[in-house]
C-alpha cells in the first residue's frame, strides 16, 4: 500500500518515512507550502519555507523516495490564518496547530495524497491510533513518550481521518527516534525543533498583526474587577489570560490578566488567585472515544498543550457544548484554547473553551465582580 508522509525536513517525519519504508509500504514524501507569500512577517517565513523544502527534499533523496511539494497556502490562509486573526481580535487565544491538523494536514493534504494514489497519510506526531475491542472504531491515544505526547493537538480529527492516518513514531521515545536517525545517517538528526508558530517566525506578533490586522492594536485601559483604571495596555491582541508580563502596573502584589473585554477594548487584571477557575464551557465538540455525551462522566481534562491534565466532570450543556467542573481550580483557563478529555491514555474528545467561571462572570457584569 502507498502512504504519503507529511515531511517537514525534521527528524520525526523523516524517521516516520524511514520506518514505513522498512515495513514495506510504498512511501512518498510531501512537503506543504503553507506560509504566506507577501507580508512583512513572511519575509522570514519565506526563508524558513525554502529551508524546509530543501531539508525535506534532501531527506527524501537519502531515503530513496519520491518527494512532492504541495501549495496549500490558500486553504491555510482561509482556515488557519483568518481564524487566528479573528480570534485575537475577539480577545481569545487560538491554537492554530490544531486547526492546521484538522483542516490542512489531515484534510486538504490527505486529498492531495489520494490524488497521488496514497491510501494513508503519515506524520511524525507522538500519538497512537488503535482500534477498539470491537475492531470497528478508531481510537486516538497518547504517545509512548509522555514528555512528547501530541494527542492533544490531534483531538479534532474525525474517525474517517484516523482511519487513513499512520503515526509511526507514536510508540517510540524521542531518544529512540534520534537513535534511528543517527543509525541511518539522516541529515535531519541535528536540526533543532522550532517552538514558533510557523507563520510568525521569531514570535514577531507585532509585525504579523501590523500586516494582517492593521489598526487592531489600539491602546486601552487596564481595569480591576470593580472597573477602576489601573493602567493602559497597548492592544488586547497582545494579551492572554494568565499573562503577567507587560502589564506595567505598580501594585502591592503581582497582577495577572484575568479577563479580556474586546467590546470595551479593556483588560481586566487581578491577583494570581483570581486567575484560577474550576469551571468552563466548551463548544465545537469532537468525540473520538465515545459516540457522544448523554450524561456526566469523570475524565482528565487538559486545557492547553503543556497543561497537566486534571480530574474533572463533564456534563452536556446543550447545543454541542459541555460544562466542565474541575475537582481543583486550574490556572488561566483561556477562551479560544482547546480542552481535551482523557480516559487513561485514550482521548475521549474535546472542544474549544468558550468561557470559564471567572471570565464569564466578569464579562456578563461589565467588569464588576
Amino acid at each position: 500500500m502507498k502512504v504519503a508522509v507529511a515531511m517537514s525536513g525534521g527528524v520525526d517525519s523523516t524517521v516516520a518515512a524511514a520506518m514505513l519504508k522498512k515495513e514495506g509500504y510504498q512511501v512518498i514524501g510531501i512537503t506543504m507550502q503553507i506560509c504566506p507569500l507577501m507580508s512583512r512577517a513572511s519575509d522570514k517565513a519565506d526563508d524558513s519555507t525554502i529551508d524546509t523544502e530543501k531539508d525535506a527534499e534532501e531527506a527524501a533523496s537519502r531515503l530513496g523516495i519520491p518527494h512532492y511539494v504541495m501549495d496549500l497556502r490558500d486553504v491555510f490562509a482561509r482556515k488557519v490564518i483568518a481564524n487566528f486573526c479573528e480570534e485575537y481580535r475577539q480577545g481569545r487565544t487560538p491554537n492554530p496547530c490544531i486547526r492546521c491538523n484538522r483542516y490542512i494536514k489531515f484534510d486538504a493534504l490527505l486529498e492531495k495524497a489520494k490524488g497521488l494514489g496514497a491510501d494513508f497519510i503519515a506524520t511524525g506526531h507522538y500519538a497512537r491510533i488503535e482500534k477498539d475491542s470491537s475492531g470497528n472504531k478508531y481510537l486516538l491515544k497518547k504517545g509512548a513518550d509522555k514528555q512528547k505526547d501530541q494527542s492533544y493537538m490531534l483531538y479534532a480529527l474525525t474517525g474517517e481521518q484516523l482511519k487513513h492516518t499512520l503515526l509511526p513514531v507514536g510508540n517510540l521515545t524521542k531518544e529512540h527516534v534520534r537513535q534511528i536517525a543517527e543509525e541511518i545517517r539522516l541529515p535531519a538528526v541535528d536540526r533543532p525543533e522550532s517552538q514558533d508558530i510557523c507563520f510568525i517566525p521569531d514570535n514577531d506578533y507585532a509585525g504579523f498583526f501590523e500586516n494582517y490586522l492593521p489598526g487592531a492594536a489600539k491602546p486601552g485601559p487596564i481595569l480591576d474587577e470593580a472597573g477602576n483604571v489601573l493602567g493602559n495596555h497597548r492592544g488586547i491582541i497582545f494579551y492572554t489570560i494568565g499573562q503577567r508580563r507587560g502589564l506595567n502596573i505598580a501594585a502591592a502584589e503581582p497582577l495577572y490578566v484575568i479577563a479580556i473585554k474586546p467590546e470595551e477594548n479593556a483588560i481586566i487584571a487581578g491577583t494570581r488567585e483570581k486567575a484560577f477557575s474550576d469551571e468552563l464551557i466548551a463548544s465545537g465538540l469532537n468525540w473520538i472515544g465515545i459516540t457522544g455525551l448523554t450524561q456526566p462522566i469523570t475524565v482528565k481534562a487538559k486545557i492547553r498543550y503543556h497543561h497537566h491534565a486534571a480530574e474533572a466532570i463533564i456534563t452536556p450543556a446543550g447545543g454541542n457544548k459541555v460544562h466542565v467542573r474541575f475537582t481543583n481550580p486550574q490556572m488561566a483557563i483561556t477562551p479560544g484554547q482547546a480542552v481535551v478529555f482523557y480516559n487513561g491514555d485514550t482521548v475521549v474528545g474535546g472542544g474549544t473553551i468558550e468561557s470559564s467561571k471567572n471570565t464569564g462572570d466578569i464579562a456578563e457584569n461589565g467588569g464588576k465582580a
